[in-house]
């Protein structure tokens, strides 16, 4: 099984990857246009005795998840080897233990199933209506969906939501992408790809909030018809949402992650959340240390910001826009810190990670939601001298090959 979830068969030329085939089966397939290195699986010959009916009828079509027909156990023990094997060059250093002792056992943080979710909507070819789903796998055209098993309740209704927005933005002769965000108020919904509004589609849009009890519609971040502010509960504190603001996947994902985290900084008086967003990590903190928090996007931080200012009981918290790629916290500016929390987005944030490294911080808590790059930044702290003491592998991306990390390191 290779990492993305694709069937692996080696073959002269190299290996051949094979969307939901599974380790041991006997498969028919076709060429891939454009991707030698792809097949298209036409028939299975010879199933696996690990292969389990998928619990969506749009599986196989849709783009949106890659192993539902496996076990279980077998699923979760290839979502934790992906940790394991992205560590091995890593994990051998003085005092570290070998990866696979290093990296815990995988938890399972799906709880009630995604609460972000980014639908397409495409007029239909004849211009009669609309389709909204997913994209199909390494192809240029969406499968309309009528519901999708892996979200939360709380985005119950976000396709029909949708669907209805797509109506109106029909005429425009664009793709959309439609974010849904379920918030404690409703749901939030981010539109991109309509071009300018016209009154008569703003105020159409408008009537959709209230007819669909949505809590807001935004264009590219602009507000087009509010409901309700959209907010969710962080700790003690309640957030007022940005618009298409990042959120952990799912609420248990971001609560499991949290949990380990207050674990890792346990008594430290002073702490910095670098890459903090909207403070999902911060505002947890903040109820037991000082907090300084960083981030580039300048709506989070001000969401931020506020949320702390307004919530009774929390320690100091300092929230400012810095772009942590191009200006990195420097060695000096974090001698004071007890503990650093360090959450970059996929790419990883190899500049932070060299300041870290060059810094007498004496704990850094890794968190990452992919493999390479926290193995890669990883390595740059092990050889600045820190040593990586445990790797949590955490599982809120269910049925997908991406997997969250949390990891501790200490000088």
């Amino acid at each position: 099984m290779g990492r993305q979830g694709d069937g692996v068969a080696r073959a002269d030329g190299g290996p051949l990857y094979v969307s939901f085939a599974l380790p041991g089966e006997v498969v028919e397939v076709e060429p891939w246009p454009d991707q030698p290195d792809r097949r298209k699986l036409i028939r299975i010959l010879q199933p696996s005795p690990e292969r389990i009916e998928p619990i969506c009828p749009y599986f196989g079509i849709c783009g949106g998840c890659a192993v539902q027909h496996w076990r279980e156990e077998r699923y979760r023990a290839w979502k934790r080897g992906l940790v394991v094997d992205a560590l091995k060059d890593i994990a051998h250093g003085p005092g570290n233990p070998d990866a696979e002792n290093l990296v815990g056992e995988i938890i399972d943080a799906h709880g009630e199933g995604r609460r972000r979710v980014v639908l397409h909507g495409r007029a239909n070819e004849d211009r009669d209506g609309v389709q909204i789903g997913f994209s199909v796998p390494h192809a240029h055209r969406i499968v309309a969906i009528e519901r999708c098993p892996v979200l939360a309740p709380g985005l119950d209704g976000a396709i029909e939501a949708a669907g209805a927005i797509a109506e109106i933005l029909r005429g425009a002769g664009k793709p959309l992408d439609i974010q849904a965000t379920a918030t404690d108020a409703g749901i939030d919904v981010d539109v991109r790809g309509s071009g300018p509004l016209s009154p008569q589609m703003s105020a159409a849009l408008a009537r959709i909030v209230l007819s669909h009890r949505l809590a807001r519609i935004t264009r590219h971040g602009e507000l087009v018809a509010q409901r309700t502010l959209p907010t969710i509960r962080i700790g003690r504190a309640e957030v007022a949402l940005p618009p298409g603001s990042f959120l952990q996947a799912t609420a248990c994902g971001e609560e499991t992650l949290a949990r380990l985290l207050l674990i890792h900084v346990g008594s430290a008086r002073s702490v910095a959340d670098l890459f903090a967003g909207i403070g999902p990590f911060t505002l947890r903190l903040a109820e037991r240390a000082r907090v300084f928090a960083a981030d580039n996007n300048e709506n989070a931080v001000g969401a931020l910001r506020r949320a702390a200012a307004a919530t009774a009981g929390l320690k100091p918290v300092e929230a400012v826009r810095r772009d942590l790629y191009r200006r990195p916290m420097t060695a000096p500016e974090l001698s004071n810190l007890d503990v650093v929390v360090f959450d970059p987005p996929r790419q990883g944030g190899e500049a932070q990670a060299r300041e870290l490294a060059r810094s007498k911080v004496a704990t850094v808590v890794g968190v990452s939601c992919n493999p390479m790059t926290f193995a890669r930044d990883a390595k740059i702290l092990i050889e600045g001298g820190y040593r990586l003491v445990s790797v949590t592998p955490i599982d809120q991306f269910r049925y997908s090959a991406h997997v969250e990390i949390v990891g501790r390191f200490e000088r």
